[in-house]
C-alpha cells in the first residue's frame, strides 16, 4: 500500500521539494508524534528514548509550564495546577460537564460557553492545555527532523462533533502548527494495519483510550478502505476504570471529604494499580493522606474485573450497533484491531475475543498504532 499523499491548496507540488510533516495522536492519557523514515512510519522519541508524552500540563510559578513526565510527577502534589485528560473536556461546556459523573479535581470557572480551569496562572481552557501538549510534540519533531514543520495530520475520535474538532484545530493554531487534516483515530489505525500487513476484508477497529471509546467497521480492499459504520461513547475510557477503583478504595477504607491533593493521589494510585493488574494477579495500594489517615488495600485482578465488568459491557453495545448499521455479521469480520492503552486489560481482550469468536489483532503497539497511521 502506498503512503498517502496530502496536498494543500496553494502549496507547490514540486516533487523534489523537501517538506517536513508529521502525524500526531493527541490522546487523553498519552500523546505521540510520528513521521515517515525510509518509506515507513515511525514514532519520534524524546531525548530519553520515550515515544509517549503524558498528556499532562502543570502551570508553575513565574509563567513557567511543565509538560509530560515532569507534570505527571507533580500531579499528586499540585493537582489544582496540573491538568490531565483535557481531551475529555475540549469543545465542551459547563452544561456538558454537569452531565458527566466522572470526578475531576479542578476548580472550574463560571464561563458557560467554554470550560475554564482556575490555575495559579489564571483561567486555562482545554484548548490551552492541548496547545501546550502539541507545542512539546512540535518541538520534539523539529529537533529530531532538523527543520520547521510544514504541517501535521492530527487524529481525533470518530465521535468528536464539530465543536470538538474545531477546538482541536484552535489548539494547533495557538502553537503555529498548520493542520493538514483531522483524521479519525479508527481510520488511522486501519491505515497502519493496512501498511504493515497488507490486510484485505472487513475489519472492526475497537479503540478504547483514556477518555473515549470508538468502534468502526471498515472495508479494506487493495490498499483502499471504506468506513461502513462508526459508533462509540465519547465519555467512556480508561479514566472510568481508574475512577471505579478510586471509589472502591474510598468505600473499602471508609474515606470521605477528601481534598483535591488526596483525591489526585488516590486516582494516581488507582491508575497505577490498574496497569499493574494487566500483568500481575494482585497489587497493593498504600498511602498516607494529608490529614494522617492511611490507605492500605490489596486488589486482585479478579476483584478489579468484577468492579469494572459493567464498563467493558458498555463497549460491546456500540459494537453491536455498528455491525447492524454496516449490515454485516460477526462471521464476516476478518479481524478486530485493538487500539488504545486501555485495551491491554485482560478482561477487555477476553470480552472482545468472546464476542467475535476470534483472537483480536494486537501485534502493533496499541499506544502507537494511531500515530503510525
Amino acid at each position: 500500500m502506498a503512503l498517502l499523499q496530502i496536498a494543500e491548496p496553494g502549496m507547490s507540488a514540486a516533487p523534489h521539494q523537501h517538506r517536513l510533516a508529521v502525524g500526531i495522536d493527541l490522546g487523553t492519557t498519552n500523546s505521540l508524534v510520528a513521521t515517515v523514515k525510509s518509506g515507513s512510519a515511525a514514532c519520534i522519541a524524546d531525548e530519553q528514548g520515550r515515544v509517549t508524552l503524558p498528556s499532562v500540563v502543570r502551570y508553575c510559578e513565574e509563567a513557567r509550564t511543565e509538560t509530560g513526565y515532569d507534570a505527571l510527577k507533580a500531579q499528586k502534589i499540585d493537582p489544582l495546577n496540573t491538568i490531565s485528560s483535557a481531551k475529555r473536556l475540549i469543545g465542551r461546556t459547563l452544561a456538558d460537564l454537569k452531565q458527566d459523573s466522572h470526578y475531576l479535581p479542578y476548580r472550574f470557572g463560571s464561563n458557560e460557553r467554554i470550560i475554564e480551569m482556575q490555575t495559579r496562572q489564571g483561567a486555562k481552557t482545554p484548548i490551552d492545555v492541548s496547545a501546550e501538549i502539541l507545542r512539546s510534540l512540535k518541538t520534539r519533531a523539529e529537533n529530531a527532523l532538523g527543520g520547521e514543520l510544514t504541517g501535521a495530520v492530527i487524529t481525533v475520535p470518530a465521535y468528536f462533533d464539530d465543536a470538538q474538532r474545531q477546538a482541536t484545530k484552535d489548539a494547533a493554531r495557538l502553537t503555529g502548527l498548520n493542520v493538514l487534516r483531522l483524521l479519525n483515530e479508527p481510520t488511522a489505525a486501519a491505515i497502519a494495519y493496512g501498511l504493515d500487513n497488507a490486510s484485505e476484508g472487513t475489519f472492526v477497529v475497537y479503540d478504547l483510550g483514556g477518555g473515549t471509546f470508538d468502534v468502526s467497521v471498515l472495508q479494506l480492499s487493495k490498499g483502499l478502505f471504506e468506513v461502513k459504520a462508526t459508533g462509540g461513547n465519547s465519555a467512556l475510557g480508561g479514566d472510568d476504570f481508574d475512577h471505579r477503583l478510586f471509589c472502591h478504595l474510598l468505600e473499602q477504607n471508609k474515606l470521605s471529604q477528601l481534598n483535591e491533593q488526596d483525591s489526585q493521589l488516590l486516582l494516581s494510585l488507582a491508575r497505577a494499580a490498574k496497569e499493574a493488574l494487566t500483568a500481575d494477579n494482585s497489587t497493593t495500594i498504600q498511602a498516607v493522606l494529608s490529614d494522617g489517615r492511611k490507605v492500605d488495600s490489596t486488589i486482585t485482578r479478579q476483584e478489579f474485573q468484577n468492579l469494572t465488568q459493567h464498563l467493558v459491557a458498555k463497549t460491546i453495545e456500540p459494537v453491536k450497533q455498528a455491525l447492524k448499521d454496516a449490515g454485516v455479521t460477526k462471521a464476516a469480520i476478518k479481524g478486530v484491531i485493538m487500539v488504545g492503552g486501555a485495551t491491554r486489560m485482560p478482561h477487555v481482550q477476553q470480552a472482545v475475543a468472546t464476542y467475535f469468536g476470534q483472537t483480536p489483532l494486537n501485534n502493533l503497539n496499541p499506544d502507537e498504532v494511531v500515530a503510525l497511521g
